[in-house]
């Protein structure tokens, strides 16, 4: 059986969720499927949505919202919070080093190809070294759950993770319509995120930065998946949201458009992928970034955040090697560890994963939303077999994993409450410190017995509370 994160197994409440489940007891279901279709209404209004791309209806589709909390304690949080942290210190080190001495390549800990033939890694990015060292401004961490003090990293996104409007619009709606609650629990504030996300990139600015530092959000436009998250984050921060078309390179540095002429900016928060952000560096037919910025960059006059380059720690081919990049650069072990993953680029591994399909989740190392992958226990005896046809020929672009039982927390239904698979993306901010927003978007299988959070597979999210106990 999964675990449970809200009930034991004599079916009472666990410490963290005992004010919830008690307030709980005494409302009636009629009552919270009215205030769930409020939220809905909230959400529609605000326009909180998400595009889905390849799908003959794609078009802007609204996020389903669960009203039930997920509940961590303080505890458990804190345990969270350190792993993470040793995690996010270990990537920026490796950036660092794939970029410059390549140490770690040299001591044997991962194969120099799976480096320099990596997709993902950017050879004109060797040498360079950006403002203040950081390569990971902004990395949202993907852990799972699978028991009391069970938790794993799924995936790192260190290149633009998204999805911090919908945990930040989340506990506005929650705080509307259930002020009472908040009174009752003692819930750490994520509220400040777009506060603490200026102040991170601000301390970022290049050394010659006069005044304070002038920051905007690089957005491909109004068609991108998570646009409306790239409006959210520059409105919060107050700062400007510009297109490629509104930036250009004057006087060695990247300047916007305004109603008074080009004016400077000293940090790019850019949700364009480097393939699209400098047609003069990487894709010439690109019309989404910024010709020249990259020279720019090269002379220490602007800080993109995340940095080029930082796509490769999203690999996860990659991730599989985790566990000795923590130990390489930090010189301890992992407080968080990986999922157990088989690397199918090596023949044995491969050979092995063929013959357990059936019991295993195969993912793309460069996949992403839940595309391009199998989960072999739900998938039909032909989808499998198409599938290994795509390992056969090109094994080194798959991971494989073991199907985790990852834990439940309730969900709002007709009948009252039923218990969903989730996992949760914490944010994390990092410049001359790291700084862990306590609690971050908890994403929920909508569907009973279904695996896939992903908003796009048919996923929903829920408000994460992290408890000041």
């Amino acid at each position: 059986m999964p675990f449970d994160e809200m009930l034991t197994a004599e079916n009472l409440p666990r410490a963290p969720y005992q004010g919830y489940f008690n307030w709980h007891a005494e409302q009636k279901t009629s009552d919270l499927i009215k205030k769930s279709r409020d939220a809905e209404n909230i959400f529609r209004k605000t326009g909180i949505t998400f595009a889905v791309y390849g799908k003959e209806d794609a078009s802007e589709r609204l996020i389903p919202f669960d009203i039930v909390p997920r509940i961590i304690s303080g505890r458990e949080w804190r345990r969270l919070a350190q792993g993470i942290e040793q995690r996010v210190v270990a990537l920026n080190a490796f950036l660092d080093d794939i970029y410059h001495k390549q140490e770690i390549i040299k001591a044997g800990r991962i194969p120099r190809a799976l480096i320099e033939k990596n997709a993902a890694f950017l050879p004109q990015m060797i040498g360079m070294r950006p403002p203040g060292g950081v390569y990971t401004h902004i990395i949202g961490t993907d852990i799972v759950r699978t028991g009391e003090d069970q938790f794993y990293v799924l995936e790192d996104n260190a290149r633009t993770p998204s999805g911090v409007s919908y945990m930040l619009e989340n506990r506005e709606t929650m705080m509307q319509m259930f002020p009472e609650l908040f009174h009752l629990n003692k819930v750490r504030p994520v509220e400040n995120y777009p506060k603490l996300l200026r102040q991170s990139l601000g301390a970022l600015a290049p050394p010659g930065c006069q005044g304070k530092p002038r920051v905007a959000v690089l957005t491909p436009g109004i068609f991108n998946s998570a646009f409306y998250e790239h409006a959210y984050l520059a409105d919060q921060m107050g700062v400007e949201l510009v297109e490629g078309s509104d930036l250009q390179v004057i006087n060695g540095k990247v300047a916007m458009r305004t109603t008074r002429g080009y004016e400077p900016i000293d940090v790019l928060y850019r949700r364009v992928d480097d393939d699209f952000l400098d047609p003069l560096s990487f894709r010439p037919d690109s019309t989404l970034g910024v010709p020249g910025i990259m020279d720019v960059y090269r002379t220490g006059n602007i800080t993109i955040a995340n940095a080029p380059g930082t796509g490769i720690a999203d690999d996860k081919a990659i991730y599989s090697y985790m566990p000795e990049i923590v130990r390489f650069y930090t010189g301890s072990k992992p407080m968080l560890q990986n999922v157990p993953t088989h690397r199918c680029s090596e023949p044995e591994t491969l050979a092995y994963v063929l013959d357990n399909l059936a019991e295993l989740v195969v993912k793309e190392v460069h996949g992403s939303g839940g595309y391009g992958m199998l989960v072999g226990p739900a998938a039909s005896k032909r989808e499998r077999a198409e599938f290994a046809a795509k390992l056969k020929s090109r094994p080194g672009n798959y991971i494989a994993q073991p199907t985790l039982s990852l834990s439940t927390v309730p969900i709002l239904v007709k009948k009252g409450i039923a218990p969903r698979h989730v996992d949760l993306r914490p944010f994390v901010l990092v410049s001359d410190k790291v700084q862990i927003i306590p609690g971050g978007l908890t994403r929920v299988a909508l569907k009973e017995g279904s695996l896939v959070v992903n908003s796009s597979q048919g996923g929903g999210t829920k408000d994460t509370w992290v408890l000041e106990d």
